[in-house]
């Protein structure tokens, strides 16, 4: 007969298991570096009443259940026996602090993993060919765009690297350059030339239902400010005495409505703009037409409230990135509907872009420019957000006739 261990009410006691003297039940266990370690509890079932005195906590039967969960989840991962989308769980997990835009990017990629049997498969399975093949299907069989292949392998690379990193894995099959396996067909968002932006604000001004945005896309193609900048000023961030705009956070809406507001990208973007007379003319128009309006109020994540905003939708709510790039959208598909010759796609950010290339066209001071655009690095500035006219470069040739020697 094999004897079983009780409890004092006389309930057998799994192997591991013990009651002590004093009444706490105890579970001995192995961890995975091979140490013993113990656990306590004053319940051994989770419908045990506590002692009195005693703070209720877990039993020791759902303390044995994560215990074994988490012994079972390190055995996986030290094997590379979990799968893709666990692991990249797993790399989302230890991302604390970011941005709630990068958050909502993470599961966007999760939610894609767990329904994409690529998602399935082992990580100590995956090969450099099987990563690329992959993606390459990705694009010719699902339809996927560049861009969206390039967000899915830009948490997959990281993610691989973790394994890497704690020897699960000894090479990332992710560690590549994307554009070396699948076609960038993502459109370049160039800046459109001097022409190209009068044209556009004329037409703006004369229509009789775009032209109550004029002074905000006015506003946009002068400073180069980011939608989600511009989203995110209120009336206590325009100075008209002093012909200035600060600019020290971004208004985001979430997927499901929430309105974030955030600091804008890094630190550079924190910043005091001096602006044109006509700029402030389009500034004071704004803050005109919101003198009898209620604007919301909304916290940030320490709780600080801004109201004040300039543009409210249908709703009353502050416009967001999403409703100026729809107006953007309906205006050049009307411009283009009326005339032969068409104008490229302009959205707010070809406006930034816009703004940068004629800033540095003009003779800027390009860290005065890095400056105005809030970036970082002078890198960024200089070769991504500036594209030169061929005009302008004619005529700095031109002008280099006289010099002979």
């Amino acid at each position: 007969m094999v004897y079983k261990r009780k409890d004092n009410k006389g309930r057998n006691l799994r192997a591991g298991e013990c009651q002590r003297k004093d009444g706490r039940y105890q579970f001995e266990y192995t961890d995975a570096d091979g140490k013993q370690r113990y656990v306590y509890s004053w319940k051994l079932e989770p419908k045990d009443p506590s002692p009195k005195g005693k703070k209720s906590r877990l039993s020791l039967r759902e303390m044995e259940v994560n215990i074994l969960r988490e012994l079972e989840e390190g055995r996986s991962w030290a094997s590379g026996n979990v799968t893709v989308i666990e692991l990249v769980k797993r790399y989302v997990l230890l991302k604390n602090g970011v941005r709630e835009s990068t958050r909502a990017g993470y599961n966007t990629v999760i939610n894609f993993l767990e329904k994409d049997s690529f998602g399935k498969r082992k990580i100590n399975e995956i090969r450099l060919s099987d990563a690329k093949v992959w993606l390459v299907m990705l694009q010719n069989e699902q339809g996927k765009s560049y861009s969206t292949i390039h967000t899915i392998r830009g948490v997959l690379r990281p993610a691989f690297r973790m394994a890497v990193e704690d020897d699960i894995i000894r090479k990332n099959p992710f560690d590549f350059q994307l554009s070396t396996v699948i076609v960038n067909d993502s459109v370049t968002r160039e800046a459109i030339t001097h022409k190209q932006k009068r044209e556009f604000l004329r037409f703006v001004k004369e229509d009789k239902h775009f032209s109550r945005y004029y002074d905000v896309i006015y506003i946009l193609f002068f400073t180069g400010m980011r939608i989600s900048e511009f989203c995110g000023l209120t009336a206590k961030d325009i100075d008209l005495k002093n012909k200035t705009v600060t600019i020290n956070k971004q208004l985001h809406r979430t997927i499901d409505m929430r309105y974030i507001i955030e600091p804008p990208k890094s630190d550079a973007g924190k910043r005091v703009i001096p602006i044109r007379d006509d700029v402030c003319s389009c500034f004071q128009n704004l803050l005109k037409s919101m003198d009898k309006k209620v604007t919301p109020i909304i916290s940030d994540k320490k709780g600080k409230s801004y109201s004040g905003f300039l543009c409210l939708d249908k709703n009353g709510m502050p416009m967001v990135a999403l409703h100026w790039e729809k107006y953007f959208e309906n205006i050049c598909n009307k411009y283009n509907s009326i005339y032969v010759t068409k104008m490229p796609k302009v959205t707010p950010h070809v406006c930034r872009h816009t703004y940068c290339s004629h800033c540095a066209s003009a003779g800027m001071n390009p860290k005065h420019l890095q400056y105005l655009m809030g970036h970082s690095e002078i890198g960024v500035t200089m070769n991504t957000y500036t594209h030169v006219e061929f005009e302008s470069i004619q005529r700095e040739v031109e002008a280099l006739q006289n010099d002979v020697g």
